[in-house]
């Protein structure tokens, strides 16, 4: 399923979307809410975007020049913060903390007020809309994800059907709320996972150490493997756009087992889905930029480029300088602090900040880690990177590199 260009690619979608406008900005009058935050009855479009009026972050994304780079990170509503751990002993199931809107919108909106990202992603989980297709799962507490019924056949891929974007309405609802809390001062971020990681959570019945499942069917059942993959993509493209028409600036795919995959098997297996998706995007909703991130992509970045995505996320194993030489200045990247290093000693986080930012060039960069944060990650750590963050001057660290470089040659 090798697709030759932008425009075979849509062709051969084939979908429609006749009804996606009663779908999409779903908003139930049913749905009872213990917050006192209103919720306005919008609906954005995606191709409204005004570039003068775009956040810092969605600027950076589409190479536009900026006075520093904007920052956020993986992760950053979670398990290292104080209030969320407080939040998470009164509501201890997973699923109720990412699927209540209230809930949602708190755990969002944690780390922006504690730190002021430049990025907003709201909290949600890439597994969140398999119901919404057929795919009931659930997370226990010592396993993590477990899908009770894997599809490994053709009578297992009965089950699928077209997302009901209807039982997604607290993502909806969700994104609206968080684009009037951060009144523009932020970017809202949206996301979902990858055809290819999100069959691998399906066809394995949850996480796995060796994919031998998946990987096997590449071989011994490749066109189960196409129908589940083909059916992933229509649905996570119809989710996508959901979200950037419930306010998302910008939606980051996470292929997050890609880097399992050998190149030449990512390129076959996964990359086509991920074009195809982002050809949705463009169709849809022009000016979205859309990032794509995968964990252990050092082997990959080349052909990620090629996915005609907007921004590679660069994880912390790929040296910036090296991953911008690579990709080129034509495509923003993201990334790619160590995680371990909000462990470090303050001064030594500052040092390492300004290296990335002085090796990802002066345009097109959004400063984040290169994965998630990890926990028990110190939060004055994290408020330490986006204070080092917002005080960035691109051109003087520009300026210092160019003085420092000839001393280096000598």
């Amino acid at each position: 399923m090798i697709l030759s260009s932008p425009t075979s690619m849509c062709c051969c979608l084939g979908w429609s979307s006749s009804n996606s406008s009663a779908q999409l900005g779903f908003l139930p009058s049913r749905f009872s809410r213990v917050s006192s935050r209103p919720i306005r009855r919008f609906h954005f479009k995606c191709s409204s975007s005004v570039p003068d009026s775009d956040p810092l972050l969605v600027k950076a994304a589409r190479g536009d020049p900026v006075s520093r780079p904007p920052a956020w990170m993986m992760r950053q509503a979670g398990r290292y913060m104080a209030v969320y751990r407080k939040l998470a002993e009164k509501y201890p199931s997973f699923r109720q903390r990412s699927e209540t809107t209230d809930l949602i919108v708190e755990i969002s909106l944690q780390p922006w007020e504690a730190f002021h990202p430049d990025g907003v992603i709201i909290f949600s989980d890439i597994l969140t809309p398999l119901p919404a297709f057929g795919v009931p799962f659930d997370i226990e507490e010592m396993r993590g994800p477990v899908i009770p019924s894997p599809i490994r056949s053709e009578e297992g891929l009965k089950a699928l059907h077209p997302i009901d974007l209807k039982k997604l309405h607290f993502v909806g609802e969700s994104l609206r709320i968080l684009r009037q809390e951060v009144e523009g001062k932020a970017a809202v971020l949206g996301f979902v996972g990858a055809p290819w990681t999100i069959g691998t959570y399906i066809v394995e019945g949850g996480t796995t150490r060796t994919y031998t499942n998946i990987k096997s069917m590449c071989h011994t059942a490749p066109n189960v493997l196409r129908t589940l993959l083909s059916h992933l993509t229509q649905a996570i493209s119809e989710y996508i756009v959901f979200q950037v028409e419930s306010g998302a600036h910008c939606i980051q795919i996470f292929d997050s087992w890609g880097g399992q995959l050998p190149p030449d098997m990512w390129e076959h297996w996964s990359k086509p889905y991920i074009e195809e998706m982002v050809c949705v995007v463009r169709q849809r909703c022009p000016g979205t930029p859309v990032v794509l991130y995968i964990n252990g992509n050092g082997g990959l970045l080349e052909r990620m480029k090629r996915t005609g995505v907007d921004v590679i996320g660069l994880d912390w194993t790929v040296d910036m300088a090296d991953g911008r030489k690579r990709l080129g200045s034509g495509i923003s990247i993201q990334g790619n602090v160590d995680p371990a290093y909000l462990f470090s000693p303050l001064p030594a986080l500052t040092d390492e900040i300004q290296r990335v930012v002085r090796c990802a060039g002066p345009r097109g960069h959004i400063l984040n880690l290169g994965h998630g944060v990890l926990v028990g990650t110190p939060e004055e750590a994290v408020a330490h990177f986006f204070e080092v963050a917002r005080n960035l001057n691109l051109s003087t660290l520009l300026e210092d590199r160019a003085v420092e470089e000839p001393k280096l040659a000598v």
